[in-house]
């Protein structure tokens, strides 16, 4: 099938705004840096990149005949805030498994930002002890164990969706949608600046953007701080997205990038370069980071304009994907 022929529930207000930085570019006196914002891209719980995937999964949901939607995530993760948004959209249940990720001692890290959002929208949060891993969790198994045996019908919404059939077309249709803003605008970006962490969302741009006729870098900055498992799972996702949308080619080892200079040691753990690019963004453009993935992913963007890695002639796009409500939970260092 075609992109277009998959069938997609509306979420997000349309395509979501393009806007150039025009101050970040002067103070880096290199490329034209301009942003596209999944964090103004609907109306339900403040968006973000999980609510655009989500459109292309909620006619699977209604298809089943589901009463509950199961997702996981760490304390602070956008995707569950987004899976309870949706759940209230569609007037169902929602029972989230919140596991501590991120070793961050900020003592409200469970009751502010995204967390408590899923709770004012009626989301059965269950907090769990256990660490951060990319990969299909025990607690989310038992989650939807529990809730068959006690007469629901989940639907299985993995952590950040990677694992979904149809979790890569959201940014594969994001990728068509900013080839059309392209001919609006007059320009074409040649480098796309993305954070990666599970990766189906980087996946699906690199899918989407395969099937256009124009030059293009998309880098990933890993914010996983597990760069290998991150690179595997990435080429995977964009391999099944290619061949779902009908690509027609194997996708080439250029087309994936994939850098970890600006992780840190651990996932959710902000380092100076992740809080220097925050404060930098917000006080010379007002647009403000996280600093789980957004910061980290300016900082690489920053560095990589300064060292002349994208030249000063590049038109860049940097992918803010949300999740700013997170930083209630960092107060201590923000």
């Amino acid at each position: 099938m075609a992109l277009k022929d998959f069938e997609r529930y509306p979420l997000t207000f349309g395509p979501s705004p393009v806007h150039e930085l025009k101050r970040l570019s002067a103070h880096l006196g290199g490329a034209r840096i301009w942003a596209k914002r999944e964090d103004v891209n609907s109306g339900l719980a403040f968006g973000g990149n999980k609510t655009r995937k989500l459109e292309y999964i909620v006619p699977d949901i209604l298809a089943s005949g589901a009463t509950v939607l199961v997702s996981i995530g760490g304390y602070q993760s956008n995707h569950t805030r987004q899976v309870a948004a949706v759940a209230a959209h569609l007037g169902l249940k929602a029972r989230l498994v919140q596991e501590r990720w991120v070793d961050w001692p900020d003592p409200l890290t469970d009751r502010v930002g995204n967390i408590q959002l899923s709770r004012l929208m009626g989301a059965d949060v269950r907090l769990d002890p256990s660490g951060f891993d990319i990969g299909i969790r025990k607690s989310w198994e038992d989650a939807l164990a529990e809730l068959e045996a006690n007469g629901e019908k989940p639907y299985p919404i993995p952590a950040e969706l990677p694992e979904h059939k149809l979790g890569g077309l959201g940014f594969a249709n994001w990728a068509y949608e900013l080839e059309a803003q392209e001919r609006e605008l007059g320009i074409v970006f040649d480098t796309i600046v993305v954070c990666t962490v599970t990766g189906s969302t980087h996946a699906g741009m690199i899918a989407g953007f395969a099937g256009q006729d124009r030059p293009r870098r998309v880098i990933g900055i890993d914010g996983s701080a597990t760069l290998e498992k991150t690179r595997a799972q990435l080429e995977r996702i964009a391999r099944h997205t290619a061949e779902l949308i009908e690509l027609g080619r194997d996708l080439r080892a250029d087309e994936f990038t994939l850098l970890g200079d600006w992780a840190g040691d651990s996932y959710g753990i902000p380092v100076e370069s992740t809080l220097a690019a925050i404060r930098t963004t917000a006080s010379l453009e007002g647009v403000i980071l996280d600093p789980v993935y957004e910061g980290k992913s300016m900082a690489g963007l920053i560095d990589l304009v300064r060292s002349g890695d994208i030249g000063r002639e590049s038109n860049v796009l940097f992918a803010h994907l949300g999740g700013q409500l997170a930083n209630n939970a960092y107060s201590g260092v923000l």
